[in-house]
């Protein structure tokens, strides 16, 4: 086949998930699609994943995309002919202590809110599914009958014949050397064959993906690791039927593979490879046998499937295969690169993921926009700093094993930390923080105030630093409390047309006066949310945006590139230059006031207003704002005076009983005010009038992007119907997370967003969407019948719009 010179779409990697594109693409009417493979399709990683084809992952969001796949594998083989090797053999995931069977509880109540059948198996019945398995230490089970096994070479062999038949060529032996840009575009790639251009193009690269994008200034953090499994001997009278086993409390997966087991493994502390770069010609390829790195886990496979002992291991597989930083695969436009897209980074569960991941794609592709909430896998999410190769080789020893660790609420990450600091890290470590990470920022999660209460314990249940937290909300409550903000995003619009561009961009009206912040939204031209921001006009011309860290990256980007060329405006981001600080509490006015030798009550600074001020030798922008249902302050200053802030406010706070606080505390005051965040609990199928948020919606100011879609919404008969609501929790044992189902007289008509426990109310609290046959009221929520299940158990709760702490 020729080289073409231009086509509509250019797909870098002939993997699994670079043929699942192409086939959807081609789905959606794309046929002008090249797919390239540097060596032959299969050959990087596919060719040796281990087939397994699971649908529970940790977010509704992630189990639907896997669920799309194992549903579309049987129709795949059939519209082919290519024998995809799909066995619906179901899943066994046991359990062997009583936070892993917590956990498989959760799972299953999550599962079956959309359907995804989950049965809950005692030990005793374990013995029934996969006789092989030895069970006395087990407490507990999860079945899933709808899981399975496929071929993965078969399967992208499937993808591949669909996508050809509908007029995609595929080109192997071609490698790309380059991906060609114009500007902050890609246009193309450059093969030994000659350049093609092409209006977007994919990389599906796997772990060659990194290289290739780095080389055009675009962050695609990934790394890989060592993944290693074994496959016996043939054994006799071997059940062919057996459930793809996980024991994840040993780190350890099992599977029928033709007669054979094949045993592979997660284990806790893996090893990076590739960091000085891939072999030219790595193609096929398996990397050195290390039997002492896998010795631990085959000693525990021994017990807990006795018949190992009884034969041979025919083979000793070791392969690469991508991680990211936070265990979550990438999808979507790069922040640096337009029309470059990516979908890599797969951490092991590509096959299972191809046909969700493909379908969601090519629509974003065909769209220019997510087709659903995908924010959990959008590139974008991490920041470009986590595509440094020493952090991704220096977190890649911890994220492969987290894959099978327990997802603990809040779990910190153990490796690669201080990737960005605050001005105050270093203070705020010595007066007690434990510090946890925010899209690669450090920042305090809780102050302790000794060595045990400094210590990480993870539990589903009371978590370690709820004394701390409750005496952090107390100040809140009673005295005033000091935040470290600095990790938010921070990008400065400014110049003559500043105004009128984010007038256009943002729902709120900036027709308001020097010092006032504005709360607002970000929609895209369905009128959905992209972001939920507050804006702050520092001048005639220049407004400083406010995002939260794992948002910041998407909103400037968003930003940028929605600023035409012609208007005279600038956006850059200025989150290092500054560090923002939160008091808040009745004692927060008098301590300012002291500070700033001037009364400093509302009718000197009204709310949502702000001015600068002189703190000690510093100046700073200090604004009456708060996000967390108490009397506060923001205050913002330069990065190189921050320090002169922050020991005055410590050495003044004495005397107004300041105490530090950490983000637990923040998070449990926000939800007990009902004051929703993105990329938690908003994201972009919901719209501000359904969120509660409303009043940052001006829609007589005129035309703004998704103003026209947003009306169109609200004109729905069925659009009331669904409603971000407030949760309170009267067992005080309870406590929410997310993706807990909510009742309503027997069906479930919701799910948990966020949780925490509301030490102000003193009651377990969270937010979440709720959908009914009628509208969403006062008087409906206030007639009960709700409930929210937690593992096997449901508890009655309260409902309400807005927050609880307005009743009180």
């Amino acid at each position: 086949m020729d080289l073409p010179g231009r086509v509509e779409v250019v797909i870098i990697g002939g993997g699994v998930v670079g043929c699942a594109i192409a086939y959807h693409l081609a789905k959606l009417g794309i046929t002008d699609v090249l797919l390239l493979e540097r060596k032959e399709l299969t050959c990087g990683t596919t060719w040796h994943a281990a087939g397994l084809i699971g649908q529970l992952r940790a977010t509704r969001r992630l189990t639907e995309l896997a669920r799309y796949t194992a549903q579309l594998l049987p129709e795949l083989e059939a519209e082919t002919g290519v024998a995809t090797g799909f066995k619906r053999t179901g899943s066994l995931a046991l359990a062997l202590n009583a936070e892993r069977l917590h956990e498989l509880e959760r799972g299953a109540a999550m599962g079956r809110m959309f359907g995804l059948e989950a049965e809950l198996l005692a030990p005793s019945e374990v013995k029934r599914l996969h006789p092989l398995v030895e069970t006395g230490d087990v407490v507990g089970a999860l079945f899933l009958p709808g899981d399975g096994q496929a071929d993965p070479v078969g399967v992208t062999r499937a993808f591949a014949k669909g996508a050809r038949a509908r007029g995609v060529r595929i080109l192997e032996n071609c490698p790309v050397e380059r991906i060609l840009t114009r500007g902050d575009r890609a246009v193309g790639v450059r093969t030994p064959l000659g350049e093609v251009r092409a209006s977007t193009v994919v990389l599906a690269a796997g772990m060659w993906s990194y290289a290739l994008a780095r080389a055009v200034g675009a962050s695609v953090p990934l790394h890989a690791a060592e993944h290693f499994y074994v496959v016996t001997e043939p054994i006799a009278d071997l059940p062919r039927d057996l459930p793809v086993l996980r024991v994840m409390d040993e780190c350890a997966y099992y599977k029928e593979d033709a007669g054979k087991i094949l045993l592979g493994c997660f284990e806790p502390e893996a090893k990076p490879w590739g960091s000085e770069g891939i072999p030219e010609d790595f193609a096929f390829t398996a990397l050195p046998e290390d039997v002492e790195h896998f010795r631990p886990i085959f000693e525990l496979a021994l017990r807990r499937m006795p018949i190992l002992e009884r034969c041979g291991i025919r083979t000793f597989f070791n392969g690469p295969e991508s991680f990211t930083p936070d265990d979550r695969y990438l999808l979507g436009e790069t922040a640096e690169v337009r029309d470059l897209f990516v979908a890599c980074g797969f951490n092991s569960i590509g096959i299972q993921s191809s046909g969700g991941a493909g379908m969601v794609l090519a629509q974003w592709i065909k769209d220019r926009r997510p087709p659903v909430d995908l924010l959990e896998v959008d590139v974008q999410r991490l920041p470009p700093q986590m595509a440094n190769r020493n952090f991704l080789r220096d977190r890649t020893v911890e994220t492969l094993g987290l894959l099978y660790a327990l997802h603990w609420p809040d779990r910190p990450y153990a490796t690669a930390r201080g990737l960005r600091r605050s001005p105050f890290h270093d203070r705020l470590l010595a007066c007690g923080a434990v510090m946890g990470e925010s899209a690669g920022f450090e920042r305090p999660a809780w102050f302790a105030r000794d060595a045990r209460e400094r210590h990480w314990r993870p539990s589903w249940h009371r978590p370690c630093w709820f004394d701390a937290c409750a005496r952090e909300v107390a100040a809140v409550r009673d005295a005033v409390a000091l935040f470290d903000l600095s990790a938010l995003g921070k990008v400065l619009i400014a110049g003559p047309d500043a105004p009128a561009f984010l007038d256009r961009v943002v729902t709120a009206s900036l027709d308001v006066p020097v010092g006032r912040i504005v709360h607002s939204c970000l929609l895209d031209e369905s009128g959905g949310m992209v972001g939920e921001v507050l804006i702050a006009r520092l001048s005639e011309l220049a407004f400083l945006l406010f995002s939260s860290p794992v948002c910041a990256t998407r909103d400037r980007v968003r930003l940028r590139r929605l600023l035409q060329p012609e208007l005279r405006a600038t956006v850059v981001d200025v989150t290092a230059g500054y560090a923002l600080l939160a008091l808040a509490g009745p004692n927060a006015e008098p301590l300012l006031s002291k500070l700033a030798g001037e009364p400093l009550d509302r009718a000197q600074l009204p709310p949502l207003c702000g001015r600068g001020l002189e703190i000690g030798y510093a100046r700073a922008w200090v604004f009456r704002v708060s996000y967390i249902g108490a009397p506060g302050f923001e205050l913002l200053v330069s990065a190189d005076q921050a320090g002169e802030v922050l020991d005055r406010l410590l050495a003044e706070g004495q005397a107004f009983g300041l105490v530090l606080a950490g983000s637990f505390a923040m998070e449990s005051c926000r939800i007990e005010a009902g004051h929703p965040a993105y990329a938690r609990d908003l994201g972009p199928e919901d719209d501000p009038f359904a969120a509660g948020l409303g009043a940052t919606v001006a829609l007589k100011k005129g035309e703004f992007i998704g103003r026209s879609p947003l009306l169109r919404r609200l004109e729905q008969p069925q659009h009331k119907n669904r409603r971000l609501v407030a949760l309170r929790v009267d067992a005080p044992e309870v406590f929410l997370h997310r993706e807990e189902p909510i009742w309503q007289n027997g069906r479930v008509v919701g799910a948990v967003t966020s949780g925490a426990f509301g030490h102000r109310l003193g009651a377990p609290v969270a937010l979440g969407w709720i959908t009914l046959d009628e509208p969403v009221r006062e008087a409906v929520l206030a007639g009960g019948g709700f409930s929210v299940e937690v593992g096997r158990a449901r508890f009655p709760i309260a409902l309400k719009l807005g927050s609880f702490l307005s009743a009180n």
